[in-house]
C-alpha cells in the first residue's frame, strides 16, 4: 500500500508541480504516465485501501475477490525484487547473444522471432511469466525486437511456470497426471505459437522498433562455424558489462515494476476478478461453449463451460471453480486450459498494459479467445487419449 500510495503522490507531483528534481531519468520513467494511467494508479490505490482496511461493501475486499488480488500483489513485490536485480546479468553478460544465435535457425522459421527470444520462454518456464514479460519489454525499450515481435513474446511465449502448474494440479486433485497434463500443456502451446504469430491481430503489428531505441541486430551471415559466431557476439557483449551499471540498470527495473505495476495489478485485477466472482458474466460467456464440449464427449459440459473464459480474470479461478467437478478428464482439460490461455489480468495482462509493449486491452481480450480457441481441442484430442490408454 506504501508503494500504490507514492505511485499516486509521485504521478500527481510530477503532472503538476513538475519540481526539477524529478526531471531525473529514473523518475520521470516511473511518474510521468498519461492521465488515462494516472486514473488508474488511483483507482488501484483506492480499490488497495478499500482491501486492506476491509472497508466498503465485502464483495470487494473479501477473501476470494481483493483478498485475492492483495495476496498476488504483495508476492509480485517479492518477485520484481529479485527478478528485477537479476534480470540485467542475463541481458547485459553474453547469454542472450550466445543462445540467440544458436537458436536463430529454429526461432525465425517456426515462429517468426529472433534466437534470443528464446532465453525470454525458458526465464517464464524456469521462474514466472512475469520474468518473461519483464525481459521482452526490456528487449523491446533497447531496440532488439520489433513492436510485432515484442507483442508476439509478451501474448505468446511467456509462459506459465512449471512451478505453478503444480499448483493448479493440486486444486484440482491431479497430482499423479502431471506427465501427461505436462505433455498436453507443451502440445497444445506448440500448435498455439506457431498458428498466433501468423494471425490478426499480432499479424498486424509493424515491424518498427521503439521509437526511443536503435535498432539492433546481430544476424548478418557469415561463413563461419555458427558455434563461433556465438561465441564471438556473447563475449563481445560481455566486455562491454560494467558492475555498476548493472547494478544501477537492476535497481530501476525493480522501481518502475513497483510503482508502475503494483496500482495496475490492484485496480485492473481487482475490477476483473470482482466481475467472475459477484455477476454471471462470465457464465453467460461460456454457454456457447457447451455444445461444443458436448460434440467433443466432455463429461459435465455445462459445469465445465462456466470456467473456458473466467481464466482471463486469473489462472485459479477455473481450477477453484472446477475442483468441485467429478469428472476427472473434465478437469484434466480446465487444468490445461487455465494454462494455455496465458493472458490473465490479475498479473500477466496487467504487467502487459503497464510495459512498453504495444498492447492494449482489446488486443489481449481478442488473443485470450484466440488461444482458447486454437487450444481447446487440441486440449480434449490429448485427453481422450490419456484416458482411453
Amino acid at each position: 500500500m506504501v508503494l500504490a500510495t507514492l505511485s499516486v503522490l509521485g504521478s500527481l507531483v510530477y503532472l503538476y508541480v513538475k519540481p526539477t528534481w524529478m526531471n531525473n531519468s529514473v523518475f520521470a520513467s516511473i511518474f510521468n504516465v498519461s492521465t488515462f494511467w494516472l486514473i488508474v494508479r488511483i483507482i488501484g490505490l483506492t480499490l488497495g485501501l478499500f482491501i486492506f482496511f476491509q472497508v466498503g461493501p465485502e464483495w470487494i475486499w473479501g477473501e476470494d475477490t481483493g483478498g485475492l488480488i492483495l495476496d498476488l500483489v504483495s508476492f509480485l513485490i517479492v518477485v520484481f525484487l529479485f527478478a528485477g536485480i537479476f534480470l540485467p546479468l542475463l541481458l547485459n553478460f553474453g547469454l542472450l547473444e550466445f543462445v540467440g544465435t544458436l537458436m536463430n535457425i529454429i526461432m525465425r522459421p517456426l515462429f517468426r522471432l529472433p534466437g534470443r527470444s528464446s532465453i525470454d520462454t525458458l526465464a517464464s518456464w524456469f521462474g514466472d511469466a512475469t520474468i518473461g514479460v519483464m525481459m521482452s519489454n526490456q528487449q523491446y525499450i533497447d531496440g532488439h525486437y520489433t513492436k510485432r515481435e515484442a507483442a508476439v513474446l509478451g501474448t505468446t511465449f511467456n509462459i506459465v511456470s512449471i512451478t505453478f502448474t503444480i499448483v493448479i494440479l493440486g486444486y484440482l486433485d491431479l497430482e499423479h497426471m502431471f506427465i501427461p497434463y505436462y505433455a498436453t500443456i507443451v502440445i497444445a502451446g506448440f500448435v498455439a505459437a506457431l498458428i498466433m504469430p501468423r494471425i490478426p491481430p499480432l499479424s498486424r503489428f509493424s515491424d518498427d522498433y521503439y521509437e526511443h531505441a536503435t535498432p539492433k541486430r546481430n544476424e548478418e551471415a557469415s561463413n563461419e562455424p555458427l558455434i563461433k559466431i556465438a561465441w564471438h557476439g556473447a563475449m563481445t557483449r560481455a566486455a562491454h558489462a560494467r558492475i555498476r551499471d548493472t547494478g544501477k540498470q537492476g535497481m530501476q527495473n525493480v522501481l518502475d515494476l513497483w510503482f508502475g505495476v503494483i496500482p495496475i495489478v490492484l485496480a485492473i485485477g481487482t475490477v476483473t476478478i470482482v466481475i467472475a466472482e459477484q455477476t454471471p458474466v462470465f457464465t453467460w460467456f461460456g454457454m456457447p461453449f457447451i455444445p461444443f464440449l458436448e460434440l467433443m464427449q466432455v463429461p459435465e459440459a455445462a459445469a465445465a463451460s462456466e470456467t473456458m473464459l473466467i481464466g482471463f480474470a486469473d489462472m485459479l479461478l477455473p481450477a477453484l471453480i472446477g475442483s468441485g467437478i467429478e469428472s476427472e478428464m473434465t478437469r484434466f482439460i480446465i487444468g490445461c486450459l487455465s494454462v494455455t490461455q496465458l493472458i490473465f489480468m490479475s498479473e500477466v495482462g496487467g504487467l502487459l498494459l503497464a510495459s512498453k509493449i504495444p498492447v492494449n486491452f482489446w488486443h489481449l481480450v481478442a488473443i485470450f479467445l484466440l488461444r482458447t480457441i486454437i487450444t481447446l481441442p487440441v486440449i480434449i484430442l490429448c485427453a481422450h487419449v490419456v484416458f482411453t490408454l
